[in-house]
Parts: structure tokens; C-alpha cells; sequence
């Protein structure tokens, strides 16, 4: 494992040196925030189901495509990916570093939302179940979008290309775990909604963990698609080895 070691400190501070991953940083922060509070102010909720309600599309349409599109896609426009495929390593640990370094930097970032707690522990009295419900089930959303992200950014040069295919590819994962867009394609495609809502929606298992619903199916949802696209990233490098 200790080459997963050094890919992640060099994809981890990688992260420093460019001005793209601060900019979107402080966008997430302050967006969320600010939506966050704005709906604060103006029903006057002491708990965070809207920061949490609004956190798939923020995180899917937005940052974790910001934070992912380099990490493939710049290797490839540099023709660095060849020789990293050539060095004594597994490419599955190589890819474990890359995710690895960019779900730590994912988590720093989320944990520059906790000022939203603490502001709400001093204004009211919130109920603190729902709320580490929450960012628990948010870890494990950020991990499932990072996942779909590395594995777009190995097919392009491109990081803008990389950065729309993986929004796409994110936000359509969230709007059909919503119940009403499912609706919507089931009065095309009867069947077919209601499938993608139960099993490939992401918002759905996300929701029920943000509500204090550990579910195990939920879980293992969560667990085996970010281990499915990690594993489909490794293996479409590893035909470029060969």
C-alpha cells in the first residue's frame, strides 16, 4: 500500500498548487452557506434539511466535477498517464491514491460547512441526529461522485470536457433518485422510472441516511457503485497498458 501512499501525496498536494481547486473550494463553502442560510432567515428552521436537500446537486453539478476533471485528464494532456502506467505499481493503487487524495480534499472542504451547526447551536436548540445524519451520508455521496468523476477523467485530455461529462453524469444520478422526475419518465417509458428511482437514483439512499435511516441497503449502494467506477477506471487503464 505504500504506493497508494505516494500517489495520494502527490495528487493531495497537487490540489495547493492550483488556484481552480481554491476558487471552487470557497464557492462550495459559500454557496451552500449562503443558500443554506437565506432559507434559515426567512422560514426560521433551526435544523438543516435544506443545506442537505440542496447538497446532491451542489456537490454533483459543481464541485466534484471541479475536483475530479484534473486527475486523469491533465495526465493525459500532458502524456504523463503513459509513464505512470510504466512504473512498478499496480494501476489499482494508483487509482486508490487519486481517489483517495481527492476524497480527503472533498472532506476538508465539507468540513468548512460545520460553522453552519455551530451558528445554529447558538441561535436555537437543533436537533443534532438529522444533522450528523447528514454529513455522514454526505461522506459517503461525495466518495459515489468521486468515483464517477475519476473514471470520466481518464477518457479525455480535456478537463473542461472531463468537468461537463461528469456534471452530467452526477446531476442526472441526483434528479432521478427525486421522486418526481422518475414520475415524469415512467409516462414514457412505464417501468423504467420507478427502476432508476429504486435502484440508481442516488438522492433516495442519501435521504434516508441524511433522516438518521442507517439502512444497510443504502450503504451497500453507496459502497458498491464508488467500488464499481473505481474498478471500471482501473480496467480501462489498464487496456491502454496493454
Amino acid at each position: 500500500m505504500n504506493d497508494v501512499k505516494i500517489i495520494f501525496n502527490r495528487e493531495f498536494k497537487a490540489y495547493f498548487y492550483s488556484p481552480i481547486a481554491y476558487v471552487f473550494s470557497v464557492i462550495f463553502i459559500l454557496l451552500n452557506s449562503g443558500l443554506y442560510m437565506f432559507h434559515f432567515f426567512f422560514f426560521g428552521n433551526a435544523d438543516m434539511r435544506a443545506f442537505f436537500t440542496q447538497l446532491p446537486l451542489t456537490l454533483g453539478l459543481i464541485f466534484i466535477p471541479a475536483i475530479s476533471m484534473r486527475l486523469w485528464s491533465e495526465e493525459n494532456k500532458l502524456g504523463t498517464a503513459e509513464l505512470l502506467l510504466t512504473l512498478p505499481m499496480k494501476i489499482e493503487h494508483i487509482v486508490l491514491g487519486k481517489f483517495f487524495a481527492s476524497f480527503v480534499f472533498y472532506l476538508v472542504a465539507l468540513a468548512g460547512t460545520l460553522a453552519i451547526p455551530v451558528i445554529l447551536l447558538i441561535l436555537g436548540r437543533p436537533d443534532f441526529g438529522p444533522i450528523i445524519g447528514g454529513y455522514f451520508g454526505a461522506i459517503f455521496l461525495g466518495a459515489f461522485f468521486l468515483s464517477v468523476g475519476i473514471f470520466v477523467s481518464g477518457f479525455f485530455s480535456d478537463q473542461i470536457v472531463s468537468l461537463i461529462i461528469t456534471s452530467l453524469s452526477c446531476g442526472f444520478l441526483a434528479l432521478i433518485g427525486w421522486q418526481y422526475v422518475p414520475m415524469v419518465i415512467d409516462g414514457w417509458f412505464p417501468g423504467l422510472g420507478e427502476f432508476l428511482y429504486s435502484y440508481v437514483g442516488v438522492t433516495r439512499h442519501f435521504n434516508d441516511i441524511e433522516r438518521g435511516v442507517i439502512d444497510l441497503k443504502s450503504i451497500i449502494y453507496f459502497l458498491s457503485f464508488t467500488a464499481l467506477f473505481l474498478y471500471l477506471n482501473a480496467k480501462s487503464l489498464e487496456r491502454r497498458k496493454h
